[in-house]
């Protein structure tokens, strides 16, 4: 990596540090602190992953400035540094958080080991909090799922990318899994053990897309009270998965070429150059040639992108990874809704494999995920599921079978229930809200509260809310 890992030393005195300086300067950017009231607010907007903490004479004050080291920054690895051996010291400084507890005099390998283990927890800590955000990520690019031929040659194709260091861009449908191979590259490549960053270029409008890229400065705009460090400078030296590249204004877009070719960008609001050496993987569900062409996209920054790139397969060409899929998406969703369902009934599975999906693989988990709040039986029965009529707005399930005798599901049937048909519109309004239920509430036209009492009423749980009523 070109860029160092940072390390403050935070100390009473300072003048140890210089006999160590030579030998460990080349290794890691060092800054000297000294001991300071409210010290956590002077570093406000610096980045720090190891800080070596002097305990004084005076310990009530250390620990005061270790407490607020850990609330700060809660995963920074502290390593103690003192003059004094005193056992009990060492027991409240390990109890207190502390990392290591250095006695001085010591060699300047042992001083090297103990920041080179601090970095190497907090690696495997961002490694940690990736795995739970994603929590079915598969590292290993053997256990996706791949039966068909067309996705077996997009995995060779991205195993090959993974090991090196140049941009990729992703295309492909909706749904086709863009976000979620982003995840195997970086875990797969050199920069596995550095700061993975998703951003979504389509969620935020631009100039809130910019400070969430670049960061700003305290008082560039309205509202900017406090420092802000950009996602561009949290993920230094690891990887940057920018999805929904295409919707980027062109404004935006010449800021990012820049940092593609020299590694360097300002906050807003700032005059000092940030340097961050990061690997873009970028990916969209729109042709970047047809938006040049359009001069909506830069060409500049378009082969800057398409150094490596690769077109994901959508569902309908994968017809051979329906059946597994469908069971990796069942266990997934039964295990976050806490239900106990084994199986699809076969007429489903047929269903399913004759739909061409133009949502894909999201569209296939949703309707799944529809399927499994909906029933309390062992296994999903076409009464549970639901799916959009190709070239048709309204739901329906035969259309989609072999036996035009099979029962329909629509929402306008006779044969269901008024209780029913309440369940499922509220249903409706939840997904298309995201799950939040006070937007939902609005669609439906009815408060927050009622809304809560028909969740409760009906048992509807989702694995994004807190806690299920």
């Amino acid at each position: 990596m070109n860029e160092m890992s940072r390390v403050l030393i935070v100390d009473e005195i300072l003048d140890w540090w210089g006999p160590y300086q030579k030998d460990l300067a080349p290794h890691y950017q060092f800054d000297a602190k000294p001991f300071k009231k409210n010290i956590v607010s002077q570093l406000k907007g610096e980045d720090y992953e190891c800080v070596l903490l002097g305990f004084k004479r005076d310990r009530l004050e250390s620990f005061k400035v270790l407490k607020q080291l850990k609330n700060a920054n809660p995963h920074t690895p502290v390593i103690g540094v003192s003059d004094d051996s005193d056992p009990d010291l060492i027991d409240q400084a390990a109890r207190e958080g502390i990392f290591d507890f250095l006695v001085r005099p010591f060699v300047k390998e042992k001083l090297r080991l103990s920041i080179d283990r601090g970095l190497e927890i907090l690696s495997l800590k961002n490694e940690m909090d990736y795995m739970k955000g994603q929590e079915d990520v598969v590292y290993d690019f053997g256990s996706i799922i791949a039966e068909s031929s067309a996705m077996k040659k997009t995995l060779e194709t991205l195993k090959k990318f993974a090991h090196t260091d140049s941009n990729i861009l992703i295309t492909g449908e909706t749904g086709t899994g863009k976000s979620f191979l982003s995840g195997a590259i970086h875990y797969n490549s050199h920069r596995r053990k550095r700061p993975f960053v998703k951003i979504n270029c389509a969620n935020l409008p631009e100039n809130l897309l910019e400070s969430e890229l670049f960061g700003h400065e305290k008082g560039a705009f309205t509202g900017a009270d406090k420092l802000r460090i950009g996602r561009l400078e949290q993920a230094r030296t690891g990887t940057v998965f920018l999805d929904e590249i295409g919707e980027m204004t062109l404004a935006l877009q010449a800021k990012l070429l820049r940092v593609l070719e020299e590694k360097a960008f300002e906050r807003i609001g700032g005059n000092k150059t940030i340097q961050s050496d990061i690997r873009i993987i970028a990916a969209t569900n729109r042709l970047l040639e047809d938006l040049v062409a359009e001069k909506s996209f830069r060409e500049d920054l378009f082969y800057r992108l398409d150094v490596l790139r690769v077109q994901l397969p959508p569902l309908r060409e994968r017809t051979e990874c329906l059946r597994p899929l469908s069971n990796f998406l069942l266990r997934k969703i039964c295990r976050n809704l806490k239900k106990e369902i084994k199986s699809f009934t076969p007429q489903v599975m047929e269903a399913f494999e004759k739909y061409s999906w133009p949502g894909n693989i999201r569209q296939l988990a949703n309707t799944i995920e529809r399927a499994v709040i909906l029933t309390d039986e062992p296994e999903i029965r076409p009464l549970h599921v639901s799916m959009p009529s190709e070239g048709a707005g309204n739901h329906c399930f035969a259309d989609h079978m072999s036996n035009p005798q099979q029962t329909p599901i629509s929402r306008n049937t006779s044969a269901k229930s008024l209780e029913e048909t309440e369940k499922e519109t509220i249903l409706e309004a939840l997904e298309s809200s995201f799950w939040i239920q006070k937007d939902a509430a609005k669609k439906l036209g009815i408060s927050p509260r009622g809304l809560n009492y028909k969740i409760k009423k009906y048992g509807i749980r989702h694995h994004r809310w807190k806690k299920y009523k």
